[in-house]
């Protein structure tokens, strides 16, 4: 009796500020949908772009997997940001490869890691248009 081999199927997360994506990693032919949406007509050329990234350091790995991401909250950019981190890790984890692993780190380690920064919160005493620390002008003499 020949043993069947199970399907690998990955689930990874990117964040972005507010935007949250979640991939699909399976076993494919290098097909990646956004959103139900082939990349080639998803969001503009830029973001089309930073998405690919990943896939063109990742070489001949990213061609032998095909990846469903969805996408929510935050603004468009954040959520290709999110994606990206998404994709990078899933191909990470699908390659199982620390080299490339490392490949992806010098390039920017933004594809791996979550960035932690975030507005700082509104500080009360202070008209709302200023920022948050901004306080009113004054003269010292």
């Amino acid at each position: 009796m020949v043993k069947k081999e199970k399907k690998r199927i990955i689930f990874t997360t990117g964040k972005r500020k507010n935007a949250v994506a979640r991939a699909k990693i399976v076993p494919g032919s290098g097909r990646i949908l956004i959103n139900s949406k082939p990349i080639d007509i998803w969001g503009n050329e830029y973001m089309r772009m930073w998405v690919k990234e990943p896939l063109m350091i990742a070489g001949e790995v990213s061609k032998s997997m095909d990846a469903h991401v969805t996408t929510s909250s935050g603004g468009i950019v954040g959520q290709a940001e999110a994606a990206r981190m998404a994709i990078a890790r899933g191909i990470v984890e699908f390659s199982g490869s620390k080299e490339l692993r490392s490949r992806f780190m010098q390039y920017d380690r933004n594809m791996l890691v979550y960035d932690p920064r975030r507005n700082e919160p509104h500080h009360a005493h202070g008209a709302s248009k200023r920022g948050s620390r901004r306080h009113k002008q004054r003269s010292k003499r």
